[in-house]
């Protein structure tokens, strides 16, 4: 096995796990709620504001 295939059989099984590497910090989302509701963290849902 020649060096140049060695490197490229070692970027293509790297570069998967380089990728999902950067992409696992993506874990927050934001919630958009209909008009007179509110997120509740507790629940996970929308809910009516009260007051």
């Amino acid at each position: 096995m020649t060096l140049k295939t060695l490197f490229a059989a070692a970027a293509f099984a790297l570069f998967p796990a380089l990728a999902i590497a950067a992409c696992s910090d993506h874990s927050e989302q934001a919630m958009t709620c209909a008009d007179g509701t509110t997120y509740d963290a507790t629940s996970k849902t929308c809910v009516v504001m009260s007051g």
